[in-house]
């Protein structure tokens, strides 16, 4: 899943993001708690909980609604939400976490996004530009 995102999203003339307020923060990890979602290789996921762990995160692998088991990306991978609390320096979070055998891809968009709209509890919006996120 993050890693079909990346690609649309690497492909698109003008990248936006709609989310809703809960996802509005100054800082990542801010607001939202339930952690960034990596795509890792299902053999590799007991090990990447381990290393998260290590690097003071809370690992969690994303387990499926209307199914038995974990959530299967469309590659056949595992999704693991992992709750770092607030990232002061995600870029750095992202390439140590690129680094750690059997991920495929980390769902943080960082530097992608032209303009990001996030609708509000009463139903208005607010939008922030790429300098100001």
């Amino acid at each position: 899943a993050n890693c079909k995102k990346k690609i649309v999203a690497s492909c698109a003339k003008i990248f936006v993001v709609i989310a809703d307020y809960r996802k509005e923060s100054k800082v990542l990890g801010e607001k939202w708690k339930k952690g960034v979602p990596v795509e890792v290789v299902p053999m590799a996921y007991r090990m990447f909980m381990n290393r998260c762990a290590k690097m003071n995160g809370k690992a969690v692998l994303r387990m499926a609604k209307s199914k038995a088991g974990p959530v299967v990306s469309d590659n056949g991978n595992f999704i693991v939400d992992v709750d770092f609390g607030e990232i002061a320096d995600p870029t750095t979070l992202e390439q140590k976490l690129k680094m750690i055998p059997g991920v495929v891809e980390v769902g943080l968009f960082i530097g992608m996004a032209a303009k990001a709209f996030f609708g509000q509890e009463d139903g208005s919006v607010t939008t922030r530009t790429l300098g100001s996120m």
